[in-house]
């Protein structure tokens, strides 16, 4: 997204929008020279470029569109073998990816942010404070959702940070968006996306609204001159009246650093561009440098930053549970519906047998034994049910998506604790899903935190969440998380910790039940605190610091206690007289030797 809008000239030519319109001979000419940099022969070679990525990335769109139909259970469109009148289908492979979503959805990240520097740890709290509420005004928790269906469904999903000038009222704020992988296109043969030397977002929009945002475009959007690649859509979608409105992401080398640079046109017509722009030619669009896409991928392929997921690895064991029911389903057709031999010479009136409405059904001649004869038919074998539930369990088998971790029970199991551990032991293939969403997520923010550190000159307001549903009002700015004048070689860095933030059911049960195991266990008994802090440092559990901290106070709190009462037994005993002050009264005395009677327990 630009950071600043643009518009014609009177000489036809894209310039930003200044505050001050009044530009002196000198700056006009400068301004002049960095307008040739991008201009309608650099559009025609990112047309080129674009173009052999599409080539390139041609198997990645019809895998995708594919999937999505498997998705929809409309998978019989995309089998070979599409020609049977019975066409069963059964959700099987759906079944797998709404759990997986499930599991996913339970886990859902919160994250925790770290300084490398003692100094910069007041910044860390905020901005762990902050980034959350960032999240939420974007409305994460959706986005999160849509990009793991997308990754379950496609193998990858990806997220898009940017600046959008914008958002509150023109101030502009931070936005993270679900991009979707087909209006993505990157250099072929790249792993990691930012190495891809250039990066292009292509998206339609309605020619109407690009002319009143751009009015130099009205007569030039004749149509679409970048073919993209569409999903099969269940209404009619209409293209006529939009273009295809590039986003062209490239890198260059500035100064001993690398400088992300923007261009964003229509056809062969620019809107903007960076090194257009006297404010951002040599800085760029954003200081981090990096692309604003955040690849997700479920099961990594070399050679590509997209991945696989579980359509791919469950559609064929799928498409055979499928046409084995659509053999049964005919079979059974077949045979709950009767038919017949009829002799030709048998003169048997066929519409009147056929109407079961009649009673009676008339005959020429004799009506012999071979007239109409019975059709037979054959059951199928037992065997062909076993083997489409061999398939089904195949299903779950390669998709990690048994029965027990859905909540099921096999084989005699029937205690809660026991499916409970056995869920846990075969989540696996979902824990490990979640830490690669986890390493996404945590990108993210660190994407959050670098437009925070540029962008954030002017404090925002944002509404901090306390303990117990307390909030509180806090501004932030960059200012902290900027390099000063004074010390410009060190910058404030930050790392960042994901967690999970919604923990699932079954995490809450296991740790309620590890807090009774130890308060059986007499682990919280301050009389042993020494053997039962060395007993958890042996142990590896959530929120073990907390209770270790727990434990060691009130094993601090006993020992104190302890010794103020061996001090007042011993003086009670010793029957020592307390000192009489001089000039204190009888009645003072006997106060004073109250109160230290009563402080002996008991």
């Amino acid at each position: 997204m630009p950071l600043f809008e643009s518009k014609k000239a009177k000489n036809n030519e894209i310039r930003p929008v200044l505050d001050d319109e009044s530009i002196s001979g000198e700056a006009v000419s400068a301004f002049a020279i960095l307008e040739e940099k991008i201009g309608q022969d650099q559009i025609a070679n990112a047309n080129r470029i674009l173009r052999k990525y599409k080539e390139g990335k041609a198997n990645l769109e019809r895998k995708i569109i594919d999937n999505e139909q498997w998705f929809k259970l409309r998978h019989w469109e995309c089998m070979r073998s599409n020609n049977e009148d019975v066409r069963p289908v059964s959700a099987w492979l759906l079944n797998c990816i709404l759990n997986k979503h499930a599991e996913a959805m339970d886990s859902y990240p919160t994250p925790s942010i770290l300084p490398r520097e003692e100094s910069d740890r007041g910044e860390a709290e905020m901005l762990s404070s902050i980034i959350p509420v960032i999240l939420d005004q974007n409305d994460f928790e959706q986005i999160y959702s849509d990009v793991w269906f997308y990754k379950l469904k496609s193998g990858t999903g990806v997220y898009g940070v940017f600046w959008d000038k914008d958002k509150l009222s023109g101030l502009g704020d931070i936005a993270v968006k679900k991009i979707d992988l087909i209006n993505l296109f990157w250099e072929s043969g790249v792993t990691d996306i930012q190495k891809s030397r250039n990066l292009f977002h292509v998206e339609l929009q309605d020619n109407d609204i690009l002319e009143a945002s751009y009015p130099f475009l009205e007569g030039k959007l004749g149509g679409i001159t970048q073919d993209l690649a569409r999903y099969i859509y269940d209404d009619t979608v209409d293209t006529s009246g939009k273009s295809a409105v590039v986003d062209w992401y490239y890198k260059k080398k500035s100064g001993g650093r690398t400088v992300l640079h923007y261009a964003k046109y229509v056809n062969d017509q620019l809107l903007y561009a960076t090194e257009n722009d006297p404010f951002l030619s040599e800085r760029g669009l954003y200081d981090h440098g990096m692309y604003p896409f955040i690849f997700d991928p479920l099961y990594s392929v070399e050679g590509t930053p997209a991945g696989f997921g579980y359509i791919d690895i469950g559609k064929d064991a799928q498409s055979y549970i499928d046409r084995g029911n659509a053999a049964i389903m005919q079979n059974m057709l077949a045979n709950c519906r009767p038919r017949h031999f009829i002799r030709t010479d048998g003169s048997v009136n066929e519409e009147e047998y056929a109407d079961m409405t009649k009673d009676f059904v008339h005959v020429d001649g004799n009506l012999g034994q071979d007239s109409i004869l019975p059709i037979q038919g054959k059951p199928l074998n037992e065997i062909y049910v076993q083997v489409i539930n061999n398939k089904i369990d195949e299903l779950k088998e390669t998709t990690g998506n048994r029965d027990i971790s859905t909540g099921g029970s096999s084989h005699g199991v029937t205690a809660a604790s026991a499916i409970a551990a056995m869920q846990e032991a075969g989540s696996k293939l979902s824990r490990d899903s979640s830490k690669s969403a986890y390493r996404a997520y945590r990108k993210v923010c660190i994407m959050i935190i670098e437009l925070i550190r540029q962008f954030y000159d002017l404090p925002r307001c944002f509404r901090i969440l306390g303990e117990k549903g307390s909030y509180r009002f806090v501004k932030y700015g960059n200012k902290g998380i900027r390099s000063s004048s004074a010390s410009s070689y060190r910058l404030p860095l930050f790392d960042v910790e994901v967690s999970a933030g919604k923990a699932s059911p079954y995490s809450k049960m296991s740790q309620n039940e590890l807090a009774l195991q130890f308060f059986s266990a007499g682990l919280f008994d301050p009389r042993i605190s020494d053997q039962a802090l060395a007993c958890i440092d042996m142990m590896d559990f959530d929120r073990k610091q907390f209770v270790r901290d727990k434990i060691a106070g009130n094993g601090e709190s006993y020992k104190k206690q302890q010794l103020v009462a061996e001090a007042a037994a011993a003086a009670v005993k010793s029957k020592k007289e307390l000192p009489e002050a001089e000039g204190e009264s009888r009645v003072t005395k006997e106060a004073r030797t109250r109160a230290a009677n009563a402080s002996v327990p008991g």
